[in-house]
């Protein structure tokens, strides 16, 4: 099948042929996981003519084990892709800023508050052209249904989706859109996968250095506790898993 781009007042040839799937709301989906990955790479080829991103859907056994599907049986959020502009991403990290975790050790070298944003890294390669690798890479190593939003920009997905993976920890899916927004800019992080509670982000500029992913680190934190939570060290030992790497991935499970 194909589909055809979505901009209105924007006439195109449509987008390359697809795998057969179907419209979910405002998420289009593959039937069946990619045989084909470079597909993926396809569609972010396209983007900016179809206004078409694509993520990558994992394979959920939490659900399939009971023939189910999330994204038609769970429930989801009031779209807020409106929202997402308005939305200070500081200000959501300082407040998603949790330190009754540990006794302040796995904190340092930072405390109580939240250190801030980090700074812009200096960008060395395309975030798309990035994001079309490591797409079709995670594609290869795992089985992957396709599918496709319409959007100026993918950090807004989350939104304009009313995606519920962070709702354990919050419910405000337009300020975590506008994290997002703030990692596209300043770390050229662009999101290609979307699970049930999780998801991953291709990375073209990520910290260079220790002293850099450090505050990166604490966005990460304060963005996903759980994911934080859920690995040994503390937040020194995270900021050194961060440097140089080119994939984040996020879970509230």
């Amino acid at each position: 099948m194909t589909i055809a781009p979505l901009r209105p007042g924007t006439p195109a040839p449509p987008v390359q042929t697809l795998p057969p799937g179907s419209w979910h709301g405002r998420l289009w989906v593959s039937d069946l996981p990619l045989t084909r990955p470079e597909r993926y790479l396809g569609c972010v080829a396209e983007f900016e003519r179809s206004g078409l991103w694509p993520v990558l859907i994992p394979h959920d056994q939490r659900f399939a084990a009971n023939g189910e599907d999330w994204i038609d049986d769970r429930g989801r959020l009031a779209p807020a892709g409106h929202r997402v502009a308005t939305a200070d991403p500081a200000a959501a990290l300082s407040r998603w800023w949790d330190t009754s975790c540990c006794n302040g050790a796995c904190l340092r070298p930072f405390g109580a508050r939240f250190p801030g944003l980090a700074k812009r890294s200096q960008r060395r390669s395309d975030p798309l052209a990035e994001a079309g690798n490591t797409g079709s890479i995670l594609a290869t190593r795992a089985p992957h249904r396709l599918g496709l939003v319409q959007t100026e920009r993918p950090a807004d997905i989350p939104a304009l989706l009313g995606w519920t993976g962070m709702i354990k920890c919050t419910d405000q899916v337009a300020e975590l859109s506008a994290v997002l927004r703030s990692w596209e800019d300043r770390f050229g992080a662009t999101l290609v996968v979307l699970g049930f509670d999780a998801i991953e982000l291709s990375v073209a500029a990520p910290p260079r250095n220790q002293a850099r992913a450090l505050t990166v680190a604490a966005e990460h934190r304060a963005f996903s506790l759980p994911t934080f939570a859920g690995q040994p060290g503390n937040l020194r030992e995270y900021a050194s898993g961060l440097v140089q790497s080119r994939h984040w991935r996020f879970s509230w499970a």
